[in-house]
């Protein structure tokens, strides 16, 4: 008896065969039989991307809370320039109407 080399799959076959459980009808088994792997690896494959994709997300939420804090920010301290630009305006125009 030889030995076994193990099989490598690619992300992008991991991920089609994880796509194919959405189909109606499909279940591990049958899904994992037509790609010749055990079911378990495919379950595997489907945790790992529901996981990654979990942690995406969170990446994803953490961005995009900094970003808006930053506009945030941003946008209180344009306001104040704003405000200050109003004063200054007020103030020349009243000055202007003494001399």
């Amino acid at each position: 008896m030889g030995k076994r080399t193990r099989r490598v799959f690619s992300p992008e076959f991991k991920r089609e065969a994880v796509a194919r459980l959405r189909a109606p009808g499909a279940t591990q088994s049958s899904v994992a039989a037509e790609l010749g792997i055990a079911p378990n690896q495919l379950r595997t494959w489907r945790l790992e991307l529901e996981a990654s994709g979990s942690a995406e997300a969170m990446a994803r939420q953490k961005a995009e809370a900094a970003e808006l804090q930053r506009l945030r920010r941003e946008n209180a301290r344009l306001r104040e320039e704003n405000e200050i630009l109003h004063k200054a305006s007020a103030f020349f125009a009243r000055g202007a109407g003494k001399t």
